[in-house]
């Protein structure tokens, strides 16, 4: 039995990841923006969930994300796994127009990331333990212009985690910090794009989330061609790049 922090809990995605550790025994802890979805997975996986607490990721004061993690470490006693899960796409061109939105695309998926990563890695450090697994996106591999502010924002969060890694090689060797480059999901977050057979489905994708808590890549693409792919898409010449519109087209 383990103790798991999921933040983002009410996604598509963190909600699978929360099921496959109740049906395997875990303590869990959820903190998520919608209360409601809240309430219905505390109904569904009962004695599982230590307990929850409703946030706003965009919220403008995130110093508060410290105490919220705090919070959820007292509720379980420590905890073994954390898992970083939220994300939104925003509106690529509202953002091109619109500095507060373009802000608030970034501040939700790369600040408020970071905001509750800080302190979850010194409590992991401290104890020489745990694992922190944090979603990220393919999108951050490379800047297109259907998605770019979001992109960046994944990005940035990538580089912030290898970061993580480098600096506790020597201090907590065996705390594994997990970047998870998704690949597109068939979720509610991704209701409006055109479905194609390179989309993931959430149950698969989750059960890969929790098996890379404890093993496999520390840089991991999922689904896993995601990988290949991207490997080929990073190496284009940004003017070949240019060229093809199913890659850098709207």
């Amino acid at each position: 039995m383990r103790n798991i922090l999921i933040i983002g809990a009410t996604s598509a995605i963190a909600q699978e990841v929360a099921r496959v550790h109740a049906s395997r025994g875990d303590r869990l802890f959820l903190l998520g923006r919608d209360p409601a979805k809240l309430h219905m997975m505390a109904d569904e996986l009962g004695d599982a969930i230590v307990g929850s607490a409703a946030a706003d990721f965009a919220d403008a004061d995130m110093k508060q994300n410290e105490t919220r993690v705090a919070s959820a470490i007292a509720a379980l006693g420590t905890v073994d796994v954390a898992v970083i899960a939220h994300g939104w796409l925003g509106d690529q061109r509202q953002s091109e127009r619109s500095f507060e939105h373009a802000e608030a695309i970034i501040a939700t998926n790369f600040t408020s990331a970071v905001s509750f990563a800080l302190p979850l890695v010194n409590h992991f450090e401290a104890a020489g333990a745990g694992s922190l697994v944090v979603l990220s996106s393919v999108a951050g591999d490379r800047g297109r212009p259907r998605n770019y502010t979001y992109g960046a924002a994944k990005g940035a969060l990538s580089l912030y985690l290898q970061g993580v890694r480098s600096r506790l090689f020597r201090s907590a060797p065996d705390v594994r910090v997990v970047t998870i480059r998704l690949g597109p999901v068939d979720t509610p977050m991704t209701v409006d794009h055109p479905k194609n057979a390179l989309f993931g489905q959430a149950g698969p994708v989750a059960r890969s989330i929790v098996e890379a808590e404890t093993a496999g890549p520390l840089d991991a693409y999922l689904p896993w061609y995601w990988l290949p792919i991207m490997a080929g898409v990073r190496s284009l010449p940004e003017r070949l790049f240019q060229r093809f519109d199913f890659l850098a087209g709207r």
